[in-house]
């Protein structure tokens, strides 16, 4: 197979429609009164999203786009429709088109700060270059290294990308931003590697749309349930950018057992008096489930119709042209 990156490239000028799409999304807010006039004002934004990932050919770029339109984007202008945050129509016309659809949020300035550590960045590259190596002998591996490295592959990647966009508009506008992974291999539950630890925008976007409308409304085992389910629902849509096929509704059922396990932890730990895993042997616990639920539901759309053949081929040209440079 034949990927060109430079293909892609090429294709940012026209993703341009995403930055005018966004800017009419601010003007029309900053002339319309918070409701479900602003709202209809933005459906025409919010029907063409969906479209415009597919300007790129290659995977990666596909799913980075959809994610970053169809998910965060479109989120946070139904937020935007009433007046909710983090946008508003006032944000100068960079920063409202940076936050609308990056996985950035400014830093709370009563939490810690943040240490940017150049060795992990560098280590973190290292390990991905090396598991880019490791594909060659793809074929030789067994199914369970193959696995892992699939695994190890997913969070090493989104953090540097989540990173790098962070870091980058971070230093454009002088703001420090949240990081969106905290060492998500400590985490000592499934509450505690979902909500504070895995992917933080996605948290952050699904509490004041889903969360909390559903808990205030029939409860927190409701609300956590609920978010879930519609995580797993933007992750099937996802997927569909990823294989080009229709869902198989396995992403969906990954996401909705989730959080049925973490509403039934929740309650659990509840009861002061009743047995919990001890300390040290609960990330062990939690990372196990995360990743033998991965291995049975998660990743099969992608592993059916060999899309990761594609992934990984997507993965040497990336070094190719990365050489190039």
């Amino acid at each position: 197979m034949d990927f060109s990156f430079s293909d892609d490239l090429y294709n940012f000028p026209k993703f341009g429609a995403a930055a005018f799409l966004l800017s009419y999304a601010r003007f029309a807010s900053s002339r319309l009164r918070p409701g479900l006039l602003r709202l209809f004002s933005l459906l025409p934004v919010l029907s063409l999203f969906p479209f415009l990932p597919f300007l790129f050919s290659t995977i990666h770029l596909r799913v980075i786009s959809a994610f970053y339109l169809n998910w965060l984007a479109l989120f946070k202008l139904l937020l935007l429709s009433f007046d909710l945050p983090p946008l508003s129509p006032s944000l100068p016309l960079l920063s409202f088109l940076a936050f609308s659809s990056l996985p950035i949020k400014v830093k709370n300035p009563k939490d810690p700060p943040t240490h940017f550590s150049l060795l992990s960045l560098a280590t973190k590259a290292a390990l991905v270059s090396v598991i880019f190596s490791i594909y060659r002998y793809k074929q030789q591996l067994s199914s369970y290294i193959v696995f892992s490295l699939y695994c190890l592959h997913l969070y090493i990647a989104l953090d540097l990308v989540f990173f790098t966009t962070a870091w980058s508009v971070g230093w454009l506008i002088r703001t420090e931003l949240e990081p969106q992974f905290n060492k998500p291999y400590l985490s000592s539950s499934l509450r505690d590697f979902w909500g504070r630890r895995w992917n933080l925008m996605v948290s952050d976007i699904l509490r004041p749309t889903v969360y909390h409308p559903i808990r205030n409304r029939y409860g927190p085992m409701a609300g956590v349930i609920a978010t879930f389910a519609m995580s797993g629902l933007m992750h099937e849509f996802l997927f569909c950018y990823i294989t080009l096929d229709k869902p198989t509704g396995e992403v969906s059922l990954f996401f909705l057992l989730h959080g049925v396990c973490t509403a039934l932890e929740g309650w659990w730990v509840r009861h002061k008096n009743w047995w919990v895993p001890p300390v040290s042997v609960r990330p062990v616990l939690t990372l196990g489930f995360v990743a033998g639920t991965g291995y049975w539901l998660f990743f099969p759309p992608i592993l059916r119709n060999h899309t990761d053949d594609v992934v990984v081929a997507e993965c040497l040209a990336l070094i190719g042209f990365g050489s190039l440079w």
